[in-house]
C-alpha cells in the first residue's frame, strides 16, 4: 500500500503525515457501486453492507497505530447446496505503518540471519508520499474474515458420500466422484 493509486473498490486516501496527537477517527460506508465491485472482487453473490471505522493515531514518531473495525454482511453459495448463505462479518483492525524510509519498516538481521519471533510483533506496513489507503487496508481485513465454505443452515453431505464417491468412480472420468454431491 504504497503507491497512491487506488487498489481497491473502497479506496480512501487519507493523509497521515501530520496527525492531531490524539489522533484522527474515520469512518465510511460503501455505497451500491463499491459494493458490486466488492461482491465482483470477492466472488461474493452480493454484499450487503460494508463500513469501517478507524482511529489513526501517531505512534513513534513518524508512524501511525491503525485500531478499529470492519464490518459488513456478504450472501455467497453455500459449498454444499449452493443455496444463498448470508453471513455477517464484524474483524477487528490493529495494524502498525511506518514511512517505506524507515528503519523500523526492515526485518531485524543479525549477520546475515533473518530473525522472525512466532510471538514477536509484525513488522510495520509502509505507506508513501504520507498517506495510506485505509479503505483497502479494511478490505484486507474484510477478505479474510470471509468464510472459505459457507453453509447452508442444516446442509450435510451425505454420510456415505465416501463410500459412493467410491463405488461410482469412473477411471475414466476424474469428475465422477462428484455426481455423489448432487443435492437431493
Amino acid at each position: 500500500m504504497t503507491d497512491n493509486t487506488p487498489v481497491s473498490p473502497v479506496s480512501h486516501f487519507v493523509t497521515v503525515s501530520k496527525l492531531p496527537g490524539k489522533g484522527l477517527m474515520v469512518k465510511a460506508e460503501a455505497d451500491a457501486q463499491q459494493r458490486a465491485n466488492l461482491a465482483r472482487a470477492h466472488g461474493l453473490h452480493r454484499v450487503e453492507h460494508f463500513a469501517y471505522d478507524l482511529h489513526l493515531s501517531p505512534w513513534k514518531g513518524r508512524g501511525v497505530r491503525i485500531r478499529g473495525d470492519v464490518g459488513a454482511v456478504v450472501v455467497q453459495p453455500c459449498t454444499v447446496t449452493l443455496e444463498p448463505v448470508r453471513t455477517e462479518i464484524d474483524e477487528a483492525i490493529e495494524t502498525v505503518f511506518v514511512p517505506d524510509d524507515s528503519r523500523l519498516a526492515r526485518p531485524q538481521i543479525v549477520e546475515g540471519e533473518l530473525i522472525v519471533s512466532p510471538d514477536g510483533d509484525d513488522v510495520p506496513e509502509t505507506f508513501s508520499h504520507g498517506r495510506i489507503d485505509i479503505g483497502a487496508l479494511a478490505e484486507e481485513f474484510f477478505e479474510l474474515a470471509i468464510p472459505l465454505y459457507p453453509r447452508a443452515e442444516g446442509a450435510q453431505l451425505p454420510d456415505d458420500l465416501d463410500n459412493a464417491a467410491t463405488d461410482n468412480a469412473d477411471p475414466q472420468n476424474p469428475f465422477a466422484v462428484l455426481s455423489a454431491l448432487k443435492p437431493h
